[in-house]
């Protein structure tokens, strides 16, 4: 029986497929501007099981950008407020919050832990993001990556491919050496080729947040970004044979 929320999908994909949606597992690091809409793209396309990864709270200055963030939210965990949100859309899914800082010493016991079905990377701090795919490689886990959509304006210049076929984003240029370093031949990623927004100066626009260097960002670049990445994931996963 398939879940009447379901039923236009279902005519689109197929019965078959939906199931194996519903069957299926999806660990998304991040629950910020990417990956709260990478969330919600999930959840809405079907994806049965949910392993949300995220130390931070929403803050007021993330509700320009992120979807679970609004006045109401403040102040609660990132991931529980995508879970809050995803039980509202679906109140089958099985969904999972881990309230962890992401680092190399803890990515890997994070996945074996749970072992999902595909990953999805959309952390900002290079080591973590490292570490993550190493571990999907490693262990044949199916893995996309977001690079950078800050200080970015047109959202129909984010496109996905290879990373050794990226080109401009800063970050994207880094992970290309510290992957091709370690023997990682291949890794989907999230990329925009436009050119990062530069102040009169010739600076980048940031602001410190937490310690860290914030770039400027809007409503529709990280939100695009997202959604992007779940079509590609829910895509993959129908593709896949199990």
């Amino acid at each position: 029986m398939i879940p009447e929320i379901f039923e236009r999908e279902a005519l689109l994909i197929g019965e078959e497929n939906l199931k194996r949606l519903m069957n299926s597992s999806v660990m998304v690091f991040g629950a910020g501007g990417v990956g709260s809409f990478v969330i919600e793209g999930l959840v809405r396309g079907g994806i049965g099981h949910i392993i949300a990864v995220d130390n931070d709270v929403v803050s007021i200055t993330n509700i320009n950008r992120q979807l679970i963030a609004d006045t109401t939210t403040v102040g609660v965990a990132k991931t529980e407020a995508a879970r809050s949100r995803a039980i509202k859309i679906n109140p089958a899914i099985d969904f999972v919050c881990e309230r962890v800082f992401v680092t190399p010493d803890n990515a890997g016991e994070l996945i074996k832990r749970h072992m999902p079905d595909y990953i999805v990377d959309a952390i900002d701090t290079v080591s973590a993001k490292i570490a993550i795919i190493e571990c999907a490689d490693k262990l044949g886990i199916k893995i996309i990556s977001s690079m950078g959509t800050g200080n970015k304006l047109e959202p129909e210049r984010l496109k996905i491919a290879d990373i050794y076929a990226t080109s401009v984003c800063p970050l994207a240029r880094v992970m290309r050496k510290e992957l091709k370093d370690r023997g990682i031949k291949r890794l989907s990623v999230l990329y925009s080729d436009e050119e990062p927004i530069k102040r009169a100066d010739g600076s980048a626009p940031v602001i410190k947040d937490n310690g860290r260097n914030a770039p400027g960002s809007i409503s529709f670049v990280p939100s695009a970004g997202g959604l992007i990445i779940a079509s590609k994931v829910v895509r993959d996963l129908i593709l896949t044979k199990k």
